[in-house]
């Protein structure tokens, strides 16, 4: 339908009957509509949340909730909604506690509609919408940050980071920053398994909301109970556009968006809403296949005039480390104690330590307790009072606090290397020289540059790799791995995270030196990583994991091969730029086709700049009885 609408299918959607001389002046503003094409207009489209179609041509909108248009097929005529939106905004329907008039229910695009039109308050009265001044009142806003919490593998929504909204009142410091309130945006699901969530995510399969709720809860949750350092990105939104922002949330209420794990995501709905803040940003456009959050908020950085400062906020775990380097091991011994509630504050290897040790001690015996109790590890039922006690204890010290300076990293999250990247290289396998192109789409790699990244995470999807060996014709597909995670977390006497991996996708499976097709692969695994006091600048981490894997393809017996074995390695910065992973595995195929393999590989990678890095590759592997060896070299740009 074009949006030439009559006047009377429109009366029809209107909740009250309208007055013959309001149809009069609903014919007057919807013609005044038309004359200044305001349906096209990026403020309206924003508003609606218009995206052209990916496959075809067209527009739609993102909501996915019949709630949220007024006319029947508002999800794909802008002018159709805006005309039917115009006709509402005359109901008379009163205020309740579970209803609201259109011009409250859409009160973003009440004002402005209203700014365009200049509606006559005497042929189109405003209605009081209390609800609506009474929720912003609660919310004084002053001013906008943007949220990012770290990536965390051992939450599946979070795996590559988050973005959320801070809304910051006009008296809050940074001592009262927590009392502030958040706008997110999320999947509704509990759903704990990182695979399965990425899988129902890629074709939206949950719901998504948008949701506003109390800051400091999503401290505590992302900081205290997830060990995620916090990145508060203050905004110059004018107040005009802070009002525009607040409103438009505020009609946007429990909205259902389908939630798509790479686009559709908390990242780019968070942006939607800063572009009806202010109209003039298109930073949505720049997210048309897949939006990494940290890859929106260097969107957010480089927008020219929209950032105001940047604030880092340690989680509670990177404190508690940073007080572990000022202790030695018998005060760690002491604060784990009494973490874990198996000594009590007066004990008296605490009372004969100096006070200010005493104070160190009973400050992460403090901190550590409130973590086990969050995370549930604790004993819930007495950890208040054993809190209680700790804090009685140091009130008794006349020693000021031993907080931990946390030096900010020098990198920000919106700093590091770009998530895209593409490779090319030279190498020998067995004798056979080949040339190879590598492409991954996003995001990160254990051999990546970590200078603004979680270290020891991994999160690859797509990752494609075609060669060319010599003699042949044209390139092959060497591999294709649609989802390749790893987590390897450092265990201590205080966190104890169990590393895992996984990955899906086909692999060459060499069955001869003629024969290497394609075969489909799973691959899982867990186990335990550590620390490494070493020479190596920087941090070294060992590890280990019990693996299993499946490899499907008509070439073996019964179609399939069914294995699994150990697998070691030591991942270590070397220098600065200079990265290396040492690791081994073997694998016993002992159902369907029986076979081993095996393999001993070193890997490197140099960072030349920021966004370009060497590569280095040389192993020894064995598949049946087939033994070879292979090195490559390549050079990689992050874009």
């Amino acid at each position: 339908m074009s949006g030439r609408w009559t006047l009377l299918p429109i009366l029809l959607w209107l909740p009250l009957a309208v007055s013959a001389g309001d149809n009069t002046y609903l014919k007057e503003l919807i013609e005044q509509s038309r004359q200044q094409d305001l349906a096209h207009r990026a403020e309206w489209i924003n508003l609606l949340h218009y995206k052209p179609y990916p496959y075809w041509p067209g527009s739609r909108s993102l909501a996915d909730d019949p709630d949220f248009f007024n006319a029947p097929d508002g999800k794909t005529d802008a002018a159709a909604e805006l005309e039917a939106t115009l006709a509402g905004f005359f109901s008379t329907q009163q205020e309740t506690d579970k209803t609201q008039n259109p011009q409250c229910r859409f009160i973003a695009r009440y004002h402005w509609l209203k700014q365009q039109l200049h509606f006559d308050p005497a042929r189109l009265a405003e209605q009081p919408c209390k609800r609506f001044y009474d929720w912003r009142t609660s919310l004084d806003p002053y001013g906008i940050t943007l949220i990012f919490p770290a990536a965390y593998l051992n939450n599946p929504a979070s795996m590559y980071g988050h973005t959320l909204l801070r809304i910051d009142a006009k008296d809050q410091d940074e001592r009262t920053r927590l009392l502030a309130y958040s706008i997110s945006y999320a999947a509704g699901t509990d759903e704990t398994s990182g695979l399965i969530f990425a899988a129902r995510g890629l074709f939206g399969g949950y719901p998504g909301v948008f949701a506003i709720t109390p800051y400091y809860l999503k401290v505590r949750e992302y900081s205290d109970i997830e060990n995620r350092d916090v990145w508060e990105y203050q905004l110059t939104l004018t107040p005009a556009e802070i009002d525009r922002l607040v409103m438009h949330t505020w009609e946007l209420g429990p909205t259902r968006f389908d939630y798509y794990f790479f686009d559709e995501n908390c990242a780019y709905h968070l942006l939607s809403l800063l572009e009806v803040a202010r109209p003039g940003l298109q930073l949505t456009d720049q997210f048309r296949w897949w939006a990494i959050p940290s890859d929106t908020v260097r969107a957010v950085t480089e927008e020219p005039g929209l950032l105001k400062r940047v604030v880092y906020r340690p989680a509670s775990a990177t404190l508690m480390q940073q007080r572990l380097k000022h202790m030695n091991a018998t005060q760690h011994g002491l604060a784990r104690g009494l973490g874990k509630q198996q000594i009590l504050p007066a004990d008296e290897q605490i009372q004969n330590l100096p006070a200010q040790d005493q104070a160190r001690v009973l400050e992460l015996g403090y901190e550590y307790t409130a973590y086990e109790s969050a995370t549930g590890r604790g004993k819930q039922a007495n950890a208040i009072d054993h809190m209680r006690n700790i804090l009685l204890a140091r009130s008794r010290l006349a020693v000021p606090p031993q907080n931990p300076e946390v030096p900010v990293p020098s990198v920000r999250p919106d700093e590091g290397h770009k998530t895209s990247r593409i490779g090319m290289g030279a190498g020998s396998r067995d004798g056979r020289r080949f040339e190879e192109i590598n492409l991954r789409p996003t995001y990160h790699d254990l051999l990546d540059d970590d200078a603004g990244y979680t270290r020891g995470a991994q999160i690859q999807f797509f990752n494609l790799r075609w060669r060319h060996y010599q003699g042949d014709d044209g390139l092959r597909l060497e591999e294709f791995r649609p989802l390749d995670i790893a987590s390897l977390s450092p265990r201590n006497d205080f966190f104890k995270p169990v590393s895992w991996k996984v990955n899906v996708g086909w692999a060459r499976k060499h069955f001869s030196r003629d024969e290497e097709p394609l075969v489909f692969r799973l691959n899982l695994g867990s186990g335990l990583a550590y620390s490494l006091s070493s020479m190596f600048d920087g941090s070294a981490v060992y590890y280990g994991f019990l693996e299993a894997a499946l490899d499907v393809g008509k070439r073996f017996e019964d179609d399939y091969a069914l294995g699994a074995g150990p697998s070691v390695g030591l991942l270590a910065n070397v220098s600065d730029r200079w990265k290396m992973n040492l690791h081994a595995r073997s694998l016993r195929y002992g159902l369907g086709d029986d076979h081993h393999a095996r393999e001993l590989v070193l890997e490197q990678r140099y960072a030349l700049t920021r966004q370009s890095a060497l590569g280095l590759q040389l192993y020894r592997k064995q598949e049946f009885r087939n033994y070879w060896n292979g090195g490559d070299i390549n050079l990689n740009f992050y874009f």
